[in-house]
């Protein structure tokens, strides 16, 4: 049926030209096909080959044209992807900081807002963030702003959905002892000291130790001035050491550790190894590329491609990186102790603090 559904549709689509033909997934009839002949899945097979035959008898000046999406290119077979065919590749990546700013002005324009929001400052606190998830971000507003019986969504409502999107709901019921709080407080605090103590990390933009839904009992928000391509490796390496820095200050404050950490762990590892393996910031292995990505569109799944002795030898400068980051994080909270207790007592007292009254008793 697909070979014969193929012909159908590039016939309706010459009698209605000039038009377009979109193929949404492009991926599910255009994989690569086997090379064996035997096994392979004929159906599909023959529904690619009627496309790639229709593609070819094009005529250009018929007015037809065909575009496709896929997440998979590197999954396309090669045939497909010929000049006369889809010869033009338009990769769609995720939104810049201008990018971002104009699709949260494009959603807001079905809302009522106030004259004064800043989109700017929302735009920067959701790098990364897809288009789908900034519209998100502008219903949560819209949702708070009714909640709270206010006319307008205003800056503070578009903050609150920001974190409502990256960390899920206030668990405003949520009963944690005051012991465990102190330690969150001091966790959270001992972040935003090492991130404000070393030169090259993000400003902090707010700190709170109030529960969400996601599981996190509270967490430190770092907002970049601007956009960010290049990653240095002294802001590589500061960046482990603000993840070590909640745990460094439970080990000089309690003397103990929490399962606070395990986020901070996770991602701290991650950068460490993405340093050793495929940004070549590791002095053994110079430039040497010992991981590749697959799926880049689909959050890339990253494997090793060396012998288990290198494994061993990356394992082993992976501990190098994060230890040497720890330890310079508890060198800096030992030197600022005062201020870890000051900032932790006033968190304690306030659940969530801005960047402006952290830099203030910072400052004192």
């Amino acid at each position: 049926m697909g070979a014969a559904k193929v012909r159908d549709l590039f016939k309706q689509a010459q009698e209605k030209a000039p038009c377009i033909v979109f193929i949404d997934e492009i991926d599910t009839i255009g994989k690569k096909r086997e090379s064996g002949g035997i096994g392979g899945n004929d159906e599909r097979e023959q529904t690619l080959n009627q496309l790639l035959t229709e593609m070819d008898g094009f005529d250009g000046k018929k007015g037809v044209v065909i575009l496709a999406a896929t997440n998979r290119p590197d999954s396309l077979d090669s045939a497909l992807l010929r000049p006369g065919r889809f010869d033009r590749r338009i990769p769609v990546e995720l939104p810049d900081l201008a990018g971002r700013e104009a699709i949260l002005k494009v959603h807001s324009k079905k809302i009522k807002v106030a004259p004064d929001i800043d989109y700017n400052a929302i735009a920067r606190a959701t790098a990364g963030a897809s288009g789908a998830e900034l519209a998100n971000i502008i219903n949560e507003a819209a949702l708070r702003a009714v909640r709270c019986g206010h006319f307008s969504v205003t800056q503070a409502d578009l903050e609150e959905s920001v974190e409502v999107v990256i960390a899920g709901y206030q668990r405003k019921g949520a009963v944690i002892s005051p012991r465990e709080k102190e330690i969150v407080a001091y966790h959270e605090i001992g972040h935003a000291l090492v991130a404000a103590m070393q030169s090259d990390s993000a400003p902090v933009h707010k700190i709170t130790i109030i529960p969400r839904t996601s599981g996190a009992l509270g967490y430190t928000m770092q907002v970049e001035e601007g956009e960010r391509f290049l990653m240095s490796r002294e802001e590589a390496f500061n960046k482990i050491a603000t993840l070590t820095g909640g745990r460094a200050a439970e080990e000089l404050i309690f003397g103990s550790y929490t399962s606070g950490a395990s986020n901070d762990i996770e991602q701290a590892t991650k950068l460490a190894r993405s340093m050793v393996t495929r940004l070549g910031m590791s002095k053994a292995f110079d430039m040497m590329a010992l991981e590749t990505v697959s799926n880049q569109y689909l959050g890339g799944d990253a494997s090793l491609t060396c012998s288990p002795e290198t494994a061993a030898k990356i394992d082993q400068e992976v501990l190098e990186l994060i230890r040497s980051a720890h330890e310079k994080a508890i060198a800096i909270l030992k030197e600022h102790t005062e201020k870890l207790h000051a900032l932790a007592h006033y968190l304690l007292e306030k659940e969530t603090i801005t960047g402006d009254e952290f830099m203030e008793i910072l400052k004192k």
